[in-house]
């Protein structure tokens, strides 16, 4: 199915900022009295959710966005932190008139999320870390997957990017099970992106928060009672091994792992169970 029909009933909007310009929004759900912020990960954009927005809709008000720097929304040429995109985050919240939210990143997103939780707790409802970046990385194997990675994003920024380069970096995001998934209106978005002059500009800038992974932490102790880790066990960089160690630091956190085929972007490997587990979650605080 297309990602446009899938986000059909969708409002599509640009949203001016402060001082981080003007951010692309998809929003529905209008009226509903909870709020859901969903975040996308490292050059990715507001489609990463393409499949759970109007889904949840139908309980909550949901948005999601590109982050400065990514997708279309503005892309200044300033140093790119997790911690600058948490303040891109309060600046879209002032902007559109939302005081508290829900919030839910995968990757990026949730190293994001979890930044503006332990800086603005008085902002945030429930908060989902899916498959977060920003936590200490524990095994041999997490620390290869993490040199993987940076070399296959600078596949896209030392050279021209291509069909072949945005599908492999892509691929890495997927179960082997669900490469399928890498179709071609997925890598001709995720390209057309890429090459944009501005998006060439600003790429280089972007891959520094992953190559200073370490320096940008998430302050897990700080993290509020309830936090909740959905992850996989097929997740790269940050393993089984590396979230357990970080859902131990923070007390009454709630630990989930897909039952489905996922790996780095389960809200898009494993659609309906993302979606159940979403919605319980946000309604409730609980998972089962």
């Amino acid at each position: 199915m297309s990602l446009w029909l899938d986000m059909l009933g969708t409002e599509i909007r640009y949203v001016q900022t402060r001082n981080f310009g003007s951010i692309r929004v998809a929003e529905a759900g209008k009226g509903n009295p909870e709020t859901i912020i969903f975040q996308h990960g490292l050059n990715g954009h507001l489609e990463a959710y393409a499949k759970n927005l109007m889904a949840l809709s139908k309980d909550f008000h949901v948005i999601a966005f590109d982050y400065v720097g990514h997708g279309l929304s503005s892309k200044p040429e300033v140093d790119y932190t997790p911690y600058l995109l948490a303040d891109q985050l309060g600046e879209l919240m002032d902007a559109m008139g939302i005081e508290r939210a829900h919030l839910s990143g995968e990757s990026l997103g949730g190293w994001v999320s979890a930044i503006f939780a332990t800086q603005h707790p008085e902002r945030v409802g429930r908060l989902m870390l899916n498959t977060a970046g920003g936590l200490p990385i524990m095994t041999d194997k997490g620390r290869q997957d993490l040199r993987t990675f940076i070399d296959l994003n600078k596949r896209n920024i030392d050279n021209t990017p291509s069909y072949d380069s945005v599908q492999a970096r892509m691929h890495w995001l997927m179960h082997e099970n669900n490469r399928h998934l890498v179709d071609d209106e997925l890598v001709d978005l995720r390209l057309g992106i890429y090459l944009r002059p501005e998006s060439r500009a600003v790429l280089p800038r972007l891959n520094r928060i992953i190559e200073f992974h370490d320096d940008h932490l998430i302050p897990l102790e700080k993290l509020p009672a309830g936090t909740l880790f959905l992850w996989t066990r097929d997740n790269p960089i940050h393993d089984m091994p590396t979230v357990e160690a970080a859902q131990a630091k923070v007390p009454g956190s709630i630990l989930y792992v897909m039952k489905g085929d996922a790996a780095h972007w389960p809200q898009y490997e494993a659609i309906d169970e993302f979606n159940s587990v979403a919605t319980r979650f946000f309604k409730t605080g609980r998972v089962d």
